[in-house]
């Protein structure tokens, strides 16, 4: 037997595209409209401690849960350029910092001689207004003033994030969120 569609059949289907995204999203799809799977902590942790994140690499998302895992967020970041430049595995929040100066590391420097440090609060700061700092040296969660970046291999190491969205994760994130980079 051929399929057919009807008035009926075309009018309904018209009708049900004109649903609001929020009506989707409750639609019990496990990915939401961005594509970023959901995680969940249990999958990467074994207790929430003073919370957790994880960092997604290949969906290009950070997820996070607050110490009783009654805050759920998901943030679009930006990711190490190559595999090189990517720190995968377990850490965790050690310092945070409002206005974070930006210091190029040696290899950095190694490959571009030219660059200089950038003052808190500069316009052109590649950590934008506000950083986390991991138990790695040198691999930070940080804004970034160049939103080109977000939802793209883009960084030398670090996971970027809109500035009004590190500001956003930082007020709710502790010092000693365990973290993990997958």
């Amino acid at each position: 037997m051929v399929y057919k569609p009807n008035r009926r059949t075309l009018i309904a289907g018209a009708a049900a595209s004109l649903l609001p995204l929020p009506a989707l999203a409750n639609s019990g799809a496990r990915n939401n409209i961005s594509s970023f799977s959901r995680q969940d902590w249990r999958d990467h942790f074994e207790s929430l401690g003073k919370g957790a994140i994880v960092c997604d690499t290949t969906s290009r998302a950070l997820h996070y849960w607050n110490a009783d895992g009654s805050d759920y967020r998901i943030y679009p970041t930006s990711v190490p350029k190559s595999d090189e430049l990517t720190k995968r595995g377990y850490t965790e929040i050690v310092r945070k910092k409002v206005g974070p100066t930006w210091t190029p590391t040696a290899s950095q420097l190694e490959r571009f001689p030219d660059w200089k440090p950038v003052a808190a609060g500069a316009l052109d700061n590649p950590l934008g207004t506000h950083a986390m700092y991991l138990g790695w040296p040198a691999y930070l969660i940080h804004g970034t003033q160049d939103t080109r970046k977000i939802g793209r291999r883009s960084s030398d190491g670090c996971i970027g994030l809109f500035n009004e969205k590190i500001a956003e994760l930082f007020d709710v994130t502790l010092v000693g969120t365990q973290v993990r980079l997958i």
